[in-house]
């Protein structure tokens, strides 16, 4: 699914995003809003990886992820 659809579809996504990322508070994926850029950035803080590493388990997520 391509990251539109995700942004489009934020309400049904947000439990999904928790799932994958738990570190992540409700909060933030509210002010995220199916910001792709947005959750990379949180994913990379929380769990400390490089961005090439957070983008592409964004990008994994956003592959498997389907409405």
């Amino acid at each position: 699914m391509n990251w539109e659809q995700i942004k489009g579809n934020w309400n049904q996504a947000k439990g999904r995003v928790k799932e994958q990322w738990g570190k992540l508070t409700d909060d933030e994926i509210d002010q995220i809003a199916g910001q792709r850029d947005q959750l990379i950035g949180k994913v990379q803080e929380k769990y400390g990886l490089a961005k090439e590493e957070a983008e592409r388990q964004v990008d994994t997520f956003a592959t498997g992820y389907s409405a």
